[in-house]
């Protein structure tokens, strides 16, 4: 099982994994680990991350960033309109009223949800996850901004649906670090001690975040969060474009707003600028060439300048840190330390605030830019089974407090109650309980909507379905569930209706509780609706369980407080069974993608991944032919010279040259199927030169080789036909036979190197090198029937061979040791065997096979393989040839190898089995 943690940044994104015991962030195919947040569509494909990023100035209105913000937001949304006049490309408003991106795709302008964008930008995340990986990713935690609304939540997660992915959570960037921060810290404090409280500051390109939050073991929990949205790097970018757009306008009277290639080219000067400026505060310059009307323009600033050109952003840093402070009740002495990340925290003006507000040195411990794709593994690996993390929970918070709004029977006819205050750990439930006779509805909206960067207030409605009165015709209680989930959503997770069968009866001294009551209040017209708070599921929250609420019809609180001593009332009560029947709920969210539509971005997005798949085997197909145009033109004038007459060469010129003229007109752009005929076409005429070629280069030592080979067959027979009695067991009939077939095999030999001599190096070659090694094959395979062992030898070896099968105790091995099996790995050192006495007999042949799975044939061969040498019994062999071969457990040739007959063995069973001596 994958764990993936997604950083999604409005500028560039990271990716960590869990592996190797601890957490690393993956680079992609350019090996950079930093991917940019660009979509560049063409007329055939699309580029995601670097290969977008080098097309926003040449493919302006279709090259798609800085998107983030138009999550979940409808095109008529404040925020949409203003960023509409910073981007190139253009917005479209959609069928459902959501912002969308009209761009030019295959050949025709394509309007797309920015649900579509993401799912774009996750899905290359994924492919460059499943590359590093090498293996499928589905599981993922991705990073959202912590002032992020309930809409713009379910944006992003409908995005990871269109990617393929599976989100387990969506972390706020916030928390993410904080547990980046805490997981690995040793020192934290008990549970039972005062809490280490650390602020974290993030300013990405796009926004500003602050968090505080406290450690204990094992425990983090955030107190407080402020933000300011419209605040981060691009802000102090923008700042610097306006100044250089005012002194280019005077200096060289242009006008480079007008000009969205030249505008974005100053945009990433500047950033380069602001960067440089954040480790040099000297005059530096910035120069672009051919930058507008073919004027090269040039200008300077240094840090001082900078510095008061952004006075007014600056001043912005202190607010959000005032207020956490406020919200968390705690002082500057409290903190212990203040960790920085992100991009725009590098620079010295904005560290300068920071330090100024909590009079203490900042902490760059944490890495700027990974910290938040490394918060999110870690929340991924401990929310798969598939890891074992170290216990540490994690308790969030709700930014922005949460109303419930519903009908009432009284004169005002509404009811409202905060059921999760600004601040509420997270994730939460609570199960509300309402007196209804009817199907009634819930609508959930933000209370405060100034606190929120959101022009909507509403959540969602909730209905309620099938309440029914009771049989009396009283109200049923109804218990609605309310949750924020792990993503941060609020949602009506289950109501129930109580239905009460009740049996009349004398029932004395039954406790019964009192409820407070209301003036000009009666008992049927009374909207009860009474509050339980649950601890959320997912993970832990220590929030403490708050006192039964109600309401009354002006909305105001009251705590029911249980007497000490219920009242005992002797009176006829009713007593009867109490049966709880879930109700269906039907929900209405806010910018809420519907199935269907969602179904249909799943669809697309597959279509586009094929449709890429489809042009990269294409544009590989067209770059095979190109390649090898190139390549095999210029072997032409080197080592294939000497292969090819100057007519052919002539011929085969003029065909590569006319293919290459064919690549850059009419065949620039053509079907695959086109490029790999071509491909085919062209290697029709190499290959007979690069056959040529090969077999020119490789026949020397191939034929040396056989030489070889033969020559130790015929010193062989030589020893034989001297009487040495090491060949006495050798068949004078075979050795006849291999007379003949050396002979023979030397005719053919000086046959085919004669007639090979003649030709010259254009011609094709008589013989070739595979059948000059098929030669030396068989040689090989006689020069071992030649040295098969007599049987005299075979008859030594016999209960060497029956004790290792297991036949035969070994009377040298060590008491109580188990029979050895020979090892599988041996079975292809299997020799032919001959008539010339080289074979067991059938029962000693099945017997060993049993034992050692068909490696019997081995033994006699391997121990004879030196001539000069005589097979010994296993037991008095080295220990690590007995080892090798199964005879000795690992244990014994550790500790009572013999280095000389190790050696020696070990050089025989090397040789045998084909392998080098190291």
């Amino acid at each position: 099982m994958s764990v993936v943690g997604i950083d999604l940044g409005f500028l560039n994104c990271y990716i960590a994994v869990a592996r190797s015991g601890g957490i690393e962030t993956i680079a992609n195919e350019y090996s950079d680990r930093c991917t940019p947040a660009c979509i560049s569509l063409g007329s055939r494909t699309r580029a995601i991350g670097n290969a977008a990023k080098s097309q926003i100035v040449t493919n302006v209105r279709n090259t798609i960033h800085g998107f983030k913000k138009l999550h979940g937001r409808s095109f008529d949304d404040p925020i949409v309109q203003t960023e509409r006049i910073r981007l190139p490309y253009e917005l479209q408003k959609m069928p459902n009223g959501s912002a969308g991106v009209k761009v030019r795709y295959l050949e025709e302008e394509r309007p797309f949800a920015i649900e579509q964008v993401t799912g774009m930008l996750l899905a290359k995340l994924k492919e460059t996850s499943e590359n590093a990986l090498k293996k499928p990713v589905a599981d993922c935690v991705i990073s959202i901004p912590s002032f992020f609304t309930d809409a713009e939540r379910r944006s992003v997660m409908a995005a990871a649906q269109v990617a393929g992915l599976n989100c387990l959570r969506l972390m706020n960037e916030t928390t993410a670090v904080a547990l980046a921060y805490g997981i690995y810290k040793q020192d934290l404090p008990p549970l039972d001690e005062k809490p280490r409280n650390v602020v974290f500051i993030d300013m990405g390109h796009s926004a500003y975040q602050v968090a505080v939050c406290a450690f204990n073991k094992g425990k983090l929990k955030v107190l407080a969060t402020t933000f300011d949205p419209y605040l981060g790097g691009r802000n102090f970018d923008e700042a610097l474009v306006d100044y250089f757009c005012d002194e280019f306008k005077s200096k060289y009277k242009i006008n480079v707003k007008e000009n969205s290639r030249a505008l974005l080219r100053l945009y990433q000067e500047c950033e380069k600028l602001k960067k440089l400026m954040s480790a040099n505060a000297s005059d530096l310059p910035l120069n672009i060439e051919c930058f507008m009307n073919d004027l090269d323009v040039s200008s300077k600033m240094n840090r001082a300048q900078f510095e008061q050109l952004c006075a007014s952003l600056f001043a912005r840093v202190e607010p959000p840190l005032k207020a956490v402070m406020e919200q968390a009740n705690l002082q500057r002495e409290d903190i212990s330390s203040i960790e920085i990340v992100g991009g725009a925290t590098r620079i010295p003006a904005v560290k300068e605030q920071i330090t100024k507000f909590f009079l203490k040195d900042i902490s760059t411990t944490l890495n700027a830019d990974e910290a938040v794709a490394r918060g999110c593994a870690l929340q991924c690996a401990i929310l798969s089974p598939a890891f074992k993390v170290r216990e540490f929970s994690i308790t969030d918070l709700v930014p922005y407090s949460i109303t419930l709004r519903w009908k009432t029977s009284f004169e005002d006819g509404i009811g409202e109650c905060e059921v999760f205050c600004k601040n509420h750990p997270a994730p939460f439930s609570k199960v509300i309980t309402f007196h209804k006779k009817e199907p009634f509805e819930l609508e959930a909206f933000y209370t405060n909507l100034h606190e929120v960067p959101y022009p909507d207030p509403r959540i969602g409605i909730f209905t309620i379905q099938n309440v029914f009165p009771q049989s009396d015709g009283d109200s049923s209680k109804v218990k609605v569930k309310v949750r924020i989930n792990i993503h941060g959503i609020f949602s009506v997770a289950s109501a129930s209706v109580i239905e009460k069968q009740n049996v009349e009866g004398d029932h004395s001294d039954i406790p019964m509780e009192t409820e407070t009551s209301f003036k000009n209040e009666s008992k049927d017209d009374v909207d009860k609706m009474q509050v339980d708070q649950e601890e959320g599921g997912h993970q832990k929250c220590h929030a403490e369980h708050t006192p039964e609420e109600e309401i009354d019809h002006t909305g105001t609180k009251s705590k029911s407080a249980p007497s000490d001593k219920p009242e005992r009332l002797n009176q006829t009560i009713k007593k009867g069974k109490v049966k709880s029947i879930d109700l269906p709920i039907q929900s209405s969210l806010c910018r809420q993608l519907g199935q269907d539509l969602l179904n249909s971005y799943i669809e697309n997005e597959g279509k586009m991944i094929m449709q890429d798949k489809l042009e990269k085997e294409r544009n590989d197909a067209k770059n095979a032919v190109e390649e090898y145009v190139y390549d095999f033109r210029d072997k032409l004038g080197t080592v294939y010279e000497k292969f090819i007459t100057q007519e052919d060469l002539n011929k085969l010129s003029a065909i590569l040259e006319d293919t290459e003229n064919w690549l850059y007109e009419e065949g620039e752009d053509q079907p695959k199927q086109i490029y790999v005929d071509k491909l085919q076409e062209l290697k029709k005429y190499g290959q007979p030169i690069q056959m040529r070629y090969m077999e020119h280069e490789e026949r020397p030592k191939a034929l040396n080789d056989l030489g070889k080979k033969i020559q130790l067959v015929m010193k062989v027979i030589e020893a034989y036909r001297n009487k040495d009695e090491r060949y006495d067991h050798l068949d004078p009939a075979e050795v006849e036979k291999v007379e003949k077939f050396i002979s023979e095999a030397m005719s053919w030999l000086n046959s085919k190197m004669n007639a090979q001599n003649k030709l010259s190096l254009t011609q094709d070659p008589v013989v070739k090198v595979a059948e000059i090694v098929a030669k030396s094959k068989v040689f090989h395979n006689l020069e071992c029937q030649l040295l098969l062992p007599s049987c005299k030898v075979q008859k030594h070896f016999r209960s060497s061979v029956q004790r290792l099968a297991g036949k035969e105790p070994n009377t040298h091995a060590r008491p109580g040791a188990a029979s050895p099996q020979l090892p599988v790995s041996l079975r292809h050192l299997q020799p032919p065997l001959t008539a010339t006495g080289g074979s067991f007999s059938k029962w000693e042949r099945e017997g060993a096979t049993q034992s050692s799975e068909g490696a019997w044939e081995t033994f006699p061969w391997l121990y004879c393989r030196r001539q000069e040498r005589r097979p010994r019994e296993p037991s008095l062999m080295g220990a690590k040839t007995r080892w090798l071969l199964g005879a000795l457990p690992r244990k014994d040739f550790v500790k009572g190898a013999n280095p000389g007959s190790t050696g020696r063995n070990l050089e025989i069973w090397r040789r045998a089995s084909g392998r080098r001596s190291r």
